[in-house]
Parts: structure tokens; C-alpha cells; sequence
């Protein structure tokens, strides 16, 4: 059985300069068997409905600015599976989330960013599932489990977003090294409660955890954590790590 994995994919990046977490994907990819395809949740494709995209030839989406120009001529040309989609769609109603398909989705770079360094060949079929932000972590620990099963049919379930995600207070120029006292508490706070299976304190982070609206001020990028978290098994960490100063690039394993 597969486990689920929450990724943080941190700057766009990533994809060019991958630093440790490159290797570190390589790594946990070479370690699992080859899956047949993905389901992934990303930070960036937030709605107010739960949607499954269906497209079965999803672009790669640039859905960025100001970075240069080699970035942008990145591609991950990864099919999708609509079969596989219309399944998800199937399994979330059976679990009372009201479900529907996009066929037009491109692949948004919370996706194709972390799977081009696990997957580089871009021959993985790909279903991503949206993230409905106003439904919090109970809406995506549900989700989770609702395709919790899919585990067992040769499918890896990825949340991809970043354990902290303050862009406004980032240190464009710190090493690796570099890490910002207040971005260590809540990534350490985290961890404590994952350890501890504490969800109830996992699901409240936002009032128990230390900084938590500074590392969070909106949560989309720690979100998918509770979809990983929820069709996974037992938590163990495969990478650990900070980039310009506060961004958590932190890998989860969960089973």
C-alpha cells in the first residue's frame, strides 16, 4: 500500500533551483514503488465547490510572475486520467461531498513543481482534486478519508502546499541556514501534534499554535497537510528544511 505525502513545494523555484528538497523528492520517489497514477490536492486551485479535473492532457500552468524566462518554458506534460477522475468523483459523493468535474483544469506549479523532481519523466497519470478553503481542515480531513482507499489500488495521494507560507516575510538573500525564530516554533508546534495524533489541536492551529496567522495569514498552503494526514497512516517525517528564511519546505509521510 501506498502512503500519502504532504510536500511543501516552496517557491516556484524549486522547479530550477532545487536545492535540498530536489533530492530529497528523488529519494522518497525511488523508495516507493512506481505508482500508477496520482491524486494530488494543491495549495493553488482554492474554490468554493469540491472539483476533480478531468482533462485528460492538462497544460502546464505558469501561474506565477516576475521570475525569469527559463521558468516559464518549464513543462510537465503528464496525462491526466479522466476515468480515474470520474472515480474520486464517485468516491467523495459516497462519503456525502458533493463533487463535479473539471475537464478543463491545467496543472497548476503546486503540482507540477514537486512532481518534476519525484517523477521527472512526466509519464504518471494526474487527478487533481480542489481545495475548498472555506471548509478548513475538517472539510479536508474528510476528503482524506474519502480516498483514503485509493492507497491500495497502486494510486499516491499528495497534499502539496508548504508547512509555513509568509511571503511578505521572507528573506530573499538568507541561506539555508537562516531560520526565523517564529517560523521554527509553528513548524516544530506541528510537528509536536502530528507525533501526538492531537487533532483536535491540529484542526484549532490557528488559535493554539505559536504564530500561527504569521505563518499562515491565509491557510490554503497548509491545507492539503489534513488531506495527506487523513488518507494516510502513521506519521514520519522525510525531510526537513527552511528556505529564505521562513519558508518551510518540510516532506510528510503518512503510512
Amino acid at each position: 500500500m501506498f502512503p500519502s505525502l504532504y510536500i511543501s513545494h516552496g517557491s516556484p523555484m524549486l522547479a530550477l533551483e532545487p536545492g535540498a528538497s530536489g533530492p530529497a523528492l528523488a529519494r522518497l520517489a525511488a523508495e516507493m514503488p512506481r505508482p500508477d497514477a496520482i491524486v494530488i490536492v494543491s495549495a493553488h486551485w482554492e474554490s468554493d465547490e469540491l472539483l476533480v479535473g478531468g482533462n485528460p492532457q492538462p497544460d502546464t500552468w505558469h501561474d506565477f510572475g516576475g521570475f525569469p524566462k527559463a521558468l516559464f518554458e518549464v513543462q510537465y506534460p503528464a496525462p491526466g486520467n479522466p476515468g480515474l477522475a470520474e472515480q474520486v468523483v464517485e468516491l467523495l459523493r459516497a462519503s456525502a461531498l458533493p463533487a463535479r468535474i473539471d475537464s478543463t483544469r491545467p496543472f497548476d506549479h503546486g503540482v507540477w513543481v514537486p512532481l518534476s523532481l519525484m517523477y521527472p519523466q512526466a509519464d504518471i497519470p494526474i487527478v487533481q482534486v480542489s481545495l475548498p478553503t472555506r471548509g478548513g481542515p475538517a472539510l479536508q480531513a474528510r476528503v482524506g478519508q474519502a480516498l483514503a482507499g485509493l492507497r491500495e489500488q497502486g494510486v499516491l495521494l499528495i497534499g502539496s502546499g508548504s508547512i509555513t507560507h509568509n511571503l511578505r516575510e521572507l528573506d530573499w538573500h538568507a541561506g539555508p541556514e537562516s531560520v526565523e525564530p517564529w517560523a521554527r516554533e509553528f513548524r516544530d508546534w506541528m510537528i509536536d501534534k502530528l507525533a501526538a495524533k492531537d487533532e483536535a489541536a491540529l484542526h484549532d492551529y490557528r488559535r493554539q499554535a505559536p504564530n500561527a496567522v504569521r505563518n499562515h495569514p491565509s491557510d490554503e498552503h497548509l491545507l492539503p497537510l489534513y488531506f495527506a494526514r487523513s488518507a494516510g497512516g502513521q506519521f514520519s517525517i522525510a525531510h526537513q528544511g527552511f528556505t529564505l528564511g521562513a519558508l518551510g519546505m518540510d516532506i510528510y509521510r503518512f503510512g
